[in-house]
């Protein structure tokens, strides 16, 4: 039997398949790699290659399109906060928005980790390596998702600790899920689902299956890695020290334990926002540009007479305030109301009817206090 030191084990290939290189090159995935070689739209020396299971040491005399692949760069991964109504692919037939219609201009060639459904919203990690995304995606890896689902219905705390033995739905198997209620407002609460497999919409199907309605969902970590106070649409990207030492715990034997993963954090300086998402023109509205005004011109004043008396209410030379007029809202009868004020000060006069008039006692028509009514 040949042993790794026998001579018939020395032409044994060395290398890597070549859809591994090009997706740590930053081509595409893997799966995508597989297509474009039965396409044939990737060469070697100018030789259209048939098969995914090529080995090669490295991309030299690789092209892909007519064009030579360059050498793979530092891997580099960005955190990415998806909005709602973006599908997490390439391109869509059907034409709806993805989220490579959204993101900077300026960014590399990148895939995505795990995919999120377009209702969907949160932390989604973007990277320029391929063998890092399958490393992550790879349920054996361990690596912990995090979940927060705004429900409406009734669940108590126990149903949700069952679901830590796993739980079958349609034929389908799902794993260990650690589930808690955050809080519950009547039938609306908040329950945060940590998980391991990520299969596809398993969180809502479970809920469901729990006779749960879900409104939102937002992913908050995956792995060591936060969303963080990122906004919707915005990408931070994770330091390459704090990339380099998760890759090491990725190969560790700790792998898998929470508590010895490393502590990540998102580059204070935040790469370029997305671009926004076009707003829609309200149907049945024409939105007209209005020529810019001319700016008004300031209002000239009349040159005064030196010799014209001043305005009845000007200040006096000892700055006192300008002694009032009755005006329309202060009539004789509320001037009576004052203390002091009588109505003869106004040269008026009323025939005597026997009915209480106003005085200076309360100005609220009743006489004072001790006199008959």
């Amino acid at each position: 039997m040949p042993t790794p030191s026998d001579p018939a084990n020395s032409d044994a290939p060395t290398g890597h398949r070549i859809a591994k290189l090009l997706a740590r090159a930053g081509v595409a995935s893997r799966r995508e790699i597989e297509r474009m070689i039965e396409d044939g739209r990737v060469a070697l020396d100018g030789k259209v290659l048939e098969t995914p299971a090529t080995i090669l040491r490295n991309l030299s005399g690789v092209t892909v399109d007519g064009q030579p692949v360059a050498a793979a760069e530092a891997t580099r991964l960005f955190i990415y906060h998806k909005p709602t109504g973006l599908l997490v692919t390439e391109r869509d037939p059907a034409g709806r928005p993805t989220i490579y219609d959204r993101l900077p201009p300026e960014l590399p060639r990148v895939v995505p980790v795990g995919r999120l459904d377009i209702n969907t919203e949160g932390l989604l990690l973007l990277t320029t390596d391929g063998g890092l995304k399958r490393q992550l995606e790879l349920p054996s890896t361990g690596v912990e998702r995090a979940y927060r689902a705004r429900t409406y219905g009734q669940v108590t705390q126990q149903q949700l600790e069952h679901l830590a033995d796993g739980i079958e739905i349609e034929g389908m198997r799902y794993g260990s899920i650690n589930a808690n209620m955050e809080r519950r407002t009547g039938a609306n609460a908040w329950i945060e689902m940590i998980l391991t497999e990520g299969k596809n919409r398993e969180v809502r199907r479970v809920l469901e299956h729990l006779e749960l309605q879900v409104s939102r969902l937002i992913r908050t970590r995956y792995g060591p890695f936060l969303l963080g106070d990122l906004a919707p649409g915005e990408i931070g990207e994770v330091k390459q020290n704090d990339l380099v030492n998760f890759r090491k715990w990725l190969d560790s034997p700790r792998r898998g334990h929470v508590a010895d993963e490393p502590q990540v954090v998102v580059e204070a300086r935040k790469s370029a926002r997305a671009r926004p998402q076009p707003t829609a023109e309200p149907q049945g509205r024409l939105r007209v540009a209005r020529p810019p005004s001319a700016p008004r011109k300031p209002r000239e004043e009349a040159p005064r007479d030196p010799a014209a008396a001043p305005p009845s209410n000007a200040r006096s030379a000892r700055g006192d305030r300008p002694r009032d007029t009755l005006g329309a809202k202060q009539t004789s009868r509320s001037a009576a109301g004052r203390p002091g004020a009588e109505l003869r000060d106004r040269g008026t006069s009323r025939p005597n009817t026997g009915r209480p008039t106003k005085g200076p006692a309360d100005g609220r028509g009743r006489p004072p206090r001790g006199g008959k009514r």
